[in-house]
């Protein structure tokens, strides 16, 4: 058996935790990595003690739901300010505009995600992050 590259493994793993995500109109997971260390995981979710996408339906806005936290949002709450800092994430799916600032305003200094997302806006906040999509 091939052993997994550090890459592949994490990549995998995000994938992994978007099997606990709450909105059925994408799953998305994110793994925030630091000197090959997990230091948290975050998926698409309702906030706590409210209910779920999967249990009410979607709560809707100009197309996008707006019920749930996104995977990178509830990783960067769920880490230690200075776990961060210069901390890789990987998504599942190519982080929204909003994800992109708060992951950049948080420190994290490189993204790799699988599936790309249309943006419109998120190069202009992507750097000096480095921005890589996983093939």
């Amino acid at each position: 058996m091939v052993r997994k590259s550090w890459e592949q493994y994490y990549i995998d793993l995000a994938d992994d935790v978007a099997t606990r995500a709450t909105c059925n109109r994408l799953r998305v997971g994110c793994v925030i990595v630091k000197d090959n260390r997990i230091v948290a995981t975050g998926y698409n979710g309702s906030i706590h003690g409210h209910p779920h996408c999967t249990e009410v339906g979607c709560l809707l806005k100009d197309g996008r739901c707006i019920r749930t936290l996104h995977a990178e949002e509830n990783a960067i709450l769920h880490a230690r300010r200075d776990d961060l800092v210069g901390a890789t994430a990987y998504v599942t799916h190519e982080p929204c505009e909003n994800c992109t600032k708060r992951l950049n305003q948080a420190g994290v200094v490189r993204v790799v995600f699988r599936h790309a997302y249309k943006s419109e806006f998120n190069h202009h906040f992507i750097e000096p992050m480095e921005w890589i999509q996983f093939k």
